[in-house]
């Protein structure tokens, strides 16, 4: 089964990512890792940490001369931010350092701070800040982009866009997967958006909140092209793809909402407006559907569409003009607390989005085709499309 899970805290000494179950035999292309961290280190309104980090992936373990082994992948990531917190994210307990811990005792209205300290009793919120960070996503877009190239060996890929921007969003229906996919083609990934026009809208929404010392959301698309029909199941409620989906989408830190193609629109439509109409191609021998407001899902499997997932992004909780808090000594109303931050955050989110897509469609493509080396995989994965071109 593949699994992946990340460890390190926002400014400790890295972040490390270790993914088991991938097949031996995948071709690892270092570069394309890289590209990657990059894409979810920019976009505009990104704070002042990007300009510090450079989020350069050493693969540990699981890979040798440029292939998968079949152990676990480990995939290390330095923060150079360590150099500014060694005192402060020590291991080691230094009483004569304690006044440059830098603790937090006014908790930011929106963000971990609070409901952790409750949780696991701290009076300082640093000790949960530091992995409630969205700086963690950094592991899992390294580790996702290794499930992209697995995914890449089957002709699967995944790509995401920005919808909206606070008030600002991206007109007409649906756009074409290439479209979205000749965004990686960008220098510099701006808000990430298909539409310049829509952008340059976008782009005012982030000025106008950089000046009011706020922060913005907005929705990120992300869509997965080539995958077969019959991933995911019926069976169990676990087992149902669209709820693995959902879930991996909104454990991207500030996602308050994911939506599966049609999705919030199509609960306020009649069924005839909703439901895509079956065709048949006897030319290539498919099954065809004339829309796609199923998102590629239903009754929890993939039916042979582009997968088609939104994700909703509140405005980040950390802000230059702090709300109302209480500090956690004096109980007394404070303003809460304000660290070095980003303004808005959806094009990295998008980023995100992607990886975590890739890793749920990974797991469960393997889980389908698996075998312990890639020909293996592959060999089971022809099998079936043969199957299913014969049914």
């Amino acid at each position: 089964m593949l699994r992946f899970q990340t460890t390190g805290e926002s400014h400790g000494q890295a972040l490390v990512a270790i993914l088991s179950g991938l097949p031996a035999g995948v071709r690892i292309d270092i570069n394309y890792v890289k590209r990657e961290l990059k894409r979810r280190m920019g976009g505009y309104g990104r704070g002042g940490r990007m300009k510090i980090e450079s989020d350069t992936p050493q693969f540990l373990s699981g890979v040798r001369h440029g292939e998968t082994i079949g152990s676990p992948v480990t995939i290390l990531i330095e923060n150079r931010d360590w150099n500014n917190w060694t005192e402060a994210m020590a291991v080691e307990d230094n009483p004569e350092s304690r006044a440059q811990y830098k603790a937090l005792s006014a908790p930011r209205p929106g963000h971990a701070d609070l409901a952790g300290c409750l949780k696991f009793d701290f009076h300082d919120a640093r000790y949960v800040l530091e992995r409630a960070s969205a700086r963690e996503t950094a592991a899992r877009v390294a580790v996702g982009a290794v499930a992209k190239l697995f995914l890449r060996e089957f002709s699967i890929e995944i790509a995401s866009h920005v919808v909206a921007i606070g008030r600002a969003a991206l007109s007409g229906n649906s756009v074409p997967f290439e479209t979205i996919l000749s965004l990686r083609d960008r220098e510099e990934i701006a808000l990430n958006c298909v539409d310049a026009s829509a952008e340059a809208r976008m782009k005012q929404e982030v000025d106008h909140v950089l000046e009011e010392r706020d922060t913005v959301g907005g929705i990120f698309e992300v869509v997965a092209h080539g995958l077969p029909p019959g991933l995911g199941s019926c069976a169990q409620w676990d087992e149902r793809l669209d709820g693995q989906l959902a879930q991996a989408v909104m454990s991207i830190q500030a996602v308050k909402g994911v939506e599966l193609g049609a999705g919030f629109k199509a609960a306020t439509n009649f069924g005839s407006q909703v439901h895509d109409e079956i065709g048949y191609d006897r030319e290539h021998s498919r099954f065809t559907r004339k829309s796609n407001r199923a998102g590629g899902l239903e009754g929890g499997m993939t039916n042979g569409e582009d997968v088609v997932v939104r994700g909703y992004v509140k405005p980040i909780s950390t802000l230059r003009r702090p709300l109302e808090s209480v500090d956690f000594d004096t109980r007394e109303p404070v303003k809460a607390a304000y660290e070095r931050s980003d303004v808005c955050v959806v094009p990295a989110a998008g980023v995100v989005g992607e990886s975590m897509v890739a890793l749920v469609l990974a797991r469960t493509f393997l889980e389908k085709f698996g075998g312990d080396s890639l020909g293996e995989t592959r060999r089971n994965f022809e099998a079936y499309r043969e199957q299913v071109r014969q049914f």
